[in-house]
């Protein structure tokens, strides 16, 4: 199998315009991104994908690989489906472009759910962490996935699923961790099917894959990422460098 990293970089953000352009210990964030994807060691190949010149000039500069995004697109999956379309490649990884410090534990293990699914019944993999916090179990910013007795989404809601109205029956909850890794078909396929009312209704793009039938195999982590969402978020990354 060809595993490529492919890291979706937007300049503009609403809560930190240009985040993935200021400086983290000498580098820019998104440079120090692309530079921990290829230590892994985990990828044939690392791509950052993006809309704007400036970052696409920042790894380019650097001896990286970036493609420039042709169109508009809602969702990251939109603007990966965009980039690999022509790349010979079986599966892609979705790498975070504003989490500098990464975990290669994590993305191994999606990528071994692919190295083990001989029969190719899995579409997409992802990650979950079981959360026992009632405010983070209520937070509808902390997405929640419910699984069947295989590993496989049922469904993901920003709502606290299972409803408890039996409490104490060993129900478990997790959080979704949003690393994924697709086959190129399942990207391609995503990228040709119109947004449905599940999906528009929660705001998860994962539920367009669910609601068109491709199967998405979660497997548990204790993974949480350092993201850089906030100039907060920047300042205390700046101090582990």
């Amino acid at each position: 199998m060809k595993i490529i990293a492919v890291i979706p970089a937007r300049y503009a953000s609403t809560r930190f315009p240009a985040k993935l352009m200021q400086d983290l210990g000498g580098k820019t964030v998104i440079l120090r991104t692309y530079e921990a994807a290829i230590k892994t060691k985990l990828f044939d190949d690392v791509f950052v994908v993006t809309d704007s010149d400036l970052i696409y000039n920042e790894i380019s500069s650097n001896g990286g690989k970036a493609i420039m995004s042709i169109k508009e697109h809602e969702s990251g999956s939109d603007r990966i489906a965009e980039a690999v379309e022509h790349l010979d490649v079986d599966i892609v990884i979705n790498v975070q472009g504003d989490e500098p410090f990464i975990d290669a534990e994590p993305l191994a293990k999606v990528i071994e759910v692919f190295r083990n699914d001989v029969a190719k019944q899995v579409d997409l993999a992802s990650l979950m962490r079981e959360i026992k916090d009632e405010t983070e179990i209520s937070n509808p910013n902390n997405v929640k996935v419910v699984v069947d007795q295989n590993g496989f989404a049922l469904y993901f809601s920003r709502s606290v699923i299972p409803f408890p109205r039996e409490k104490n029956v060993g129900v478990r909850y997790f959080q979704h961790i949003g690393i994924y890794a697709f086959r190129k078909q399942a990207l391609l396929d995503f990228y040709s099917l119109p947004m449905k009312s599940l999906e528009a209704s929660e705001k998860l793009e994962q539920l367009r894959y669910l609601e068109y039938g491709k199967r998405i195999k979660l497997v548990e982590t204790t993974h949480v990422g350092i993201g850089i969402d906030t100039f907060e978020d920047l300042e205390r990354a700046r101090k582990l460098f």
